[in-house]
C-alpha cells in the first residue's frame, strides 16, 4: 500500500475530491484508508453509556486507497519504493525524487 497512518493524503476522486487530511486508519486487507474529515456519512445513533442523548452522529467512513494521493510539499505527489544499500525499502516522491520516510 502507498499510504501509511498519518500520512496526509489528497483525494483525487469521488465526492470529496479536492479535500486534504490526515490518514487516521488503515485497512490494508481491504485496501482503504479512513481520513480525518472526509467521506462523513451520518449514524442514526440508540442511546448508549457513552452517548446518552443518542441520535444521529456524522463519522468519517473508509475510501479507496486508488482514491487518495500522497501530499509532498503542499503538492499531490505518486509514490514509488526504492530499495537502499542496506537493503531497506524507502517511499519516494515521483514528482520531486526525494525520499518521504526514513529507512528501516
Amino acid at each position: 500500500m502507498h499510504v501509511k497512518k498519518n500520512d496526509i493524503v489528497k483525494v483525487i476522486a469521488g465526492k470529496d475530491r479536492g479535500k486534504t487530511g490526515k490518514i487516521l486508519k488503515v485497512f490494508p486487507k481491504k485496501e482503504r484508508v479512513i481520513i480525518e474529515g472526509v467521506n462523513l456519512v451520518k449514524r442514526h445513533t440508540r442511546p448508549n453509556q457513552q452517548n446518552p442523548q443518542g441520535g444521529i452522529v456524522e463519522k468519517e467512513a473508509p475510501i479507496h486507497v486508488s482514491n487518495v494521493m500522497l501530499v509532498q510539499d503542499n503538492k499531490p505527489s505518486r509514490t514509488g519504493i526504492r530499495i537502499l544499500a542496506d537493503g531497506s525499502r524507502v517511499r519516494f516522491s515521483k514528482k520531486t525524487g526525494e525520499q518521504v520516510d526514513e529507512g528501516k
